[in-house]
Order: C-alpha cells, then sequence, then structure tokens
C-alpha cells in the first residue's frame, strides 16, 4: 500500500486542485477532463492509500482527516508546479523561435509513423534545435502518465476519458493497387488479389465481409463484399510494398499512400468507394491534461495541424 510520501507530483497537483476547486466538476473544467475522469483519478489515489481523502455528497465536497493532513504537501507541489510552469513559459518568450528544449517523449502506431511522422518530426527539431524527441512505434494502448509519455498519435474515434484529444488528421481507408487497375464498384474486388491488414494468426484463406460505402455525393450507398485474401501482414508498408510490386490491392489509409501516389507507384483502383474502419476516421492527438502537458507537445500538435493541411495532397479525399 502506498503512503502520502510515495505518491508521485501528477496526483499531489491533482489532489490540491480538487480541493480547492471544491467540486470534481469544477476541477474537471479547469483540467479539460471529465467529471468521471477526475473522480476515477481521486478514487485511485484513494486507492493507493487505503483512506478516503473526501467526504462526498450531492451538494459538497470536503475533505477527510486524512485528506486535510496530505493537502498542505500537495498544495506546495502544486505551486511549486506553477512556478517552474511560469519560468518556462518566460524563458521560452524571450528564446523566440527556437525556444522549445528538453526532451518530449512521442508514441504513435507503426502506419502514422512510416507515412507522415518521421520527415515531419525532422522539420519540426530544425525550427527547435534544443529539443529532443523518443519516439515509439507501436500498436499497443500506451497509458500516458504512468509511462511517461507526453503525445500519442492514434487512430481513435473513443479517446480516454482521462485525457485530450485533437483531432488532427482525417482519412479514408481505399483500395491501392499498381497502376493499370480501376475497379467499377467494391463487387469486383472479390476477382483481384486482396492484401489484408490483420492481427498474426489470421490465415489466409479465411473468409472476410467487408462494408464499402460510397464517398458524399456519390451515387448509391454501401455494398458488401465476401473476400479470401491472398496476403495478409499486420504491416500496412508491407501490404503497400506488395501492391506496388504488383501483388495486388491492399487497404490502407490514404495518408500512407500519399508519397505511392505523387509517385505514380500506387493508384485508387476503386475511386468514389472507401472502407469505414471501427477505429474511426480520424488521426487524433492525445495528450495529458493542460496542466501536466509540456509546452512543447502542444507546441508540435498545432505545427503538425498546419504542416499536414499544407502538405496533404489536394485530391484526397476528406471525411465529411
Amino acid at each position: 500500500m502506498a503512503t502520502p510520501a510515495s505518491l508521485d507530483a501528477n496526483a499531489l497537483e491533482l489532489l490540491a486542485r480538487v480541493a480547492a476547486a471544491g467540486s470534481f466538476a469544477q476541477a474537471a473544467r479547469e483540467l479539460g477532463l471529465t467529471r468521471a475522469a477526475v473522480s476515477r483519478r481521486i478514487e485511485h489515489i484513494e486507492g493507493l492509500l487505503g483512506q478516503p481523502l473526501f467526504v462526498r455528497s450531492t451538494r459538497s465536497l470536503a475533505l477527510t482527516e486524512t485528506g486535510r493532513r496530505l493537502v498542505g504537501r500537495a498544495r506546495a507541489v502544486w505551486e511549486a508546479a506553477e512556478a517552474a510552469r511560469r519560468s518556462l513559459r518566460a524563458r521560452r518568450g524571450e528564446g523566440g523561435a527556437n525556444r522549445l528544449s528538453g526532451t518530449l517523449r512521442v508514441t504513435a502506431i507503426p502506419s502514422v509513423g512510416q507515412a507522415f511522422l518521421g520527415p515531419a518530426l525532422v522539420a519540426f527539431q530544425a525550427l527547435h534545435p534544443a529539443l529532443r524527441v523518443e519516439l515509439t512505434l507501436t500498436h499497443r494502448r500506451v497509458d500516458l502518465q504512468r509511462e511517461d509519455v507526453d503525445l500519442a498519435l492514434r487512430i481513435t474515434n473513443k479517446p480516454p476519458p482521462d485525457v485530450v484529444a485533437t483531432p488532427l488528421l482525417p482519412f479514408r481507408v481505399r483500395a491501392f493497387a499498381a497502376p493499370g487497375l480501376s475497379l467499377a464498384d467494391p463487387q469486383a474486388l472479390a476477382d483481384q488479389r486482396c492484401l489484408l491488414l490483420a492481427p498474426a494468426g489470421r490465415q489466409p484463406g479465411d473468409d472476410v465481409e467487408l462494408h464499402w460505402r460510397r464517398d458524399p455525393g456519390g451515387a448509391g450507398g454501401s455494398e458488401r463484399v465476401m473476400l479470401q485474401p491472398a496476403l495478409v501482414a499486420d504491416d500496412l508498408g508491407t501490404l503497400l510494398a506488395a501492391a506496388r510490386a504488383g501483388g495486388g490491392v491492399a487497404f490502407a489509409p490514404d495518408f500512407c499512400a500519399w508519397a505511392d501516389l505523387a509517385r505514380g507507384e500506387l493508384v485508387d483502383a476503386l475511386p468514389g468507394w472507401h472502407l469505414p474502419i471501427a477505429e474511426g476516421d480520424t488521426v487524433q492527438a492525445l495528450t495529458l491534461p493542460s496542466a501536466l502537458r509540456p509546452e512543447s507537445a502542444k507546441a508540435l500538435i498545432d505545427w503538425l495541424k498546419t504542416h499536414l493541411a499544407a502538405h496533404a495532397p489536394g485530391g484526397t479525399s476528406r471525411p465529411a
């Protein structure tokens, strides 16, 4: 069981903020979180300590004796953190364009890293040469606070309730193939070698049902197609390489094919159609609430939004 002395600075600052706000709802508004997320964090801290910190009622929130003993230390941590943040902001304001420094820890799914994040980070660091970036590419969901990560780029329509999600890049999943292939409708895929992203363990001969949808403004609605993939892999880069080599039709987010389309090495083999996926249709930037987020994470998000808007191909479809 944890002791008050073993609580980290984030936990102590949250306690101080909730005590000062007088309610979970007000603290949540100040932190940019939901009330449920703040409540869960406090319950987690209470679970670590084995003692309640607040007496809850429908109309009020009061500190317990343990909470009163701990809140003084928590306020000192909060005040020190605020002073440090003010000092950093002041130094950055004096530093001009090259104001960011330290280490920024970023994680992303491999397709995002391979498609645009690597070159984008090089350009961003050219503006901030004192900033060091640690990038981890993984499909695994990363707990930002527990794993000390500042920013995660994920495809999701259900971000965790205790993070701040910023929509970064809308996209469509499309059918890409080597030049020369143009299909009239999704049913034509049944006669093609299809290259499918799938978790380990799926066999190429397994039947797969895909629900294709017309782009907004197009005639028709949706079509279901039964396929037996010729190749399954857990890496989109490999599937697109196979498609470039004439190995079949690969289904991938359009941002993964930007460079191949520009070079003429791939084409949209099923124009006007896209494949909705359960994870959603937007790359989201996930961070901790602003009080716990480094300035470099916010700066990178703002820069990426501008950079991607300027560099995304004009013909790339965007979700409506």
